[in-house]
């Protein structure tokens, strides 16, 4: 193909984008499942989430016929901008509709004031922490375009086999006069926690998570963790420094384990982990899934 045909195709690429309505986002969701073949038929829910961010946030949906790429501003520096999630359906590839995406998303971000594009998760409501290094395709993209790689994240993978009993912890807690609960119209009291010890971010994860979990000495919250706050992952959590040495981290990570389990999950992803030694000694997780995350100024 000559660079003349290319530009074309990608020209012609970028006529066909237009901004995503309800019936959009729903066809979007099945090219993302169909795209994602790594995230485990995730690819319709992740669309469905960051359809649906934290109140306040600046986003679009931007898709063409067989293709999606969602972009957000980050609510901590308005200059930095995100493309959340970049999908081509197999059939359409080699086509340029993965150049064209990225560059009505670098548009929309320069309108919104971005003077930074990121490929990298913008919390609370991300699908990723970065590229999956699997992914190489987006990549070899992303590279392509000039974005420079500046940082690597990575889960880890806790496996729901395993004896994932709290029977005896909880005991041993009670001893210390600490007790441990599942949250229930009390999620706004363990997210006011959440929010003064750690950030909004978390406080919003927590209190739309499937389960949150939580432990209290004295009508004070000591710790939490939560699971479901995006498909199939664990977390966030976190203990209050005052706990700290009690075992309360453990115990929590673990019922909520169990209750995923419950539901029918046989592993768990452990999502953008700092601590890699707590979770491996505590449930035997293990570091899997790497990202790297890029950037690029905007002109």
């Amino acid at each position: 193909m000559t660079r003349q045909a290319d530009a074309a195709d990608l020209a012609g690429a970028a006529a066909a984008i237009r901004q995503a309505d309800a019936a959009d986002l729903v066809a979007a969701a099945e090219v993302a499942r169909a795209a994602l073949t790594l995230d485990g038929g995730e690819g319709a829910a992740l669309v469905e989430r960051l359809a649906r961010p934290p109140a306040g946030r600046r986003w679009t949906a931007l898709v063409m016929d067989g293709g999606v790429v969602m972009a957000s501003v980050s609510a901590k520096d308005p200059a930095v901008g995100h493309l959340d999630l970049l999908a081509v359906h197999p059939d359409a590839r080699g086509r340029g509709h993965g150049r064209a995406l990225v560059g009505a998303a670098e548009e929309w971000l320069r309108s919104a004031g971005a003077r930074q594009a990121r490929f990298a998760g913008n919390p609370p409501c991300y699908a990723w922490p970065g590229i999956d290094v699997r992914y190489t395709a987006a990549a070899c993209l992303a590279e392509r375009l000039g974005y420079e790689r500046y940082h690597v994240a990575w889960n880890m993978t806790a496996d729901l086999g395993p004896d994932l009993s709290v029977e005896e912890e909880p005991a041993r807690l009670a001893e210390a006069g600490v007790s441990v609960h599942a949250a229930g119209a009390d999620r706004e009291r363990v997210a006011a926690f959440v929010r003064e010890h750690w950030n909004e971010n978390w406080a919003w994860e927590a209190a739309g998570a499937a389960g949150l979990h939580y432990a209290e000495r004295d009508g004070r919250i000591l710790g939490f963790a939560a699971w479901g706050a995006r498909p199939a992952w664990f977390g966030p959590m976190g203990t209050a420094p005052e706990a700290r040495g009690l075992g309360v981290g453990g115990v929590l990570l673990r019922r909520c384990l169990a209750e995923m389990r419950a539901a029918g999950q046989s592993s768990a992803q452990i999502g953008w982990v700092g601590p890699l030694r707590f979770y491996s000694r505590a449930v035997g997780a293990r570091a899997e899934r790497v990202f790297w995350l890029y950037r690029r100024d905007l002109a």
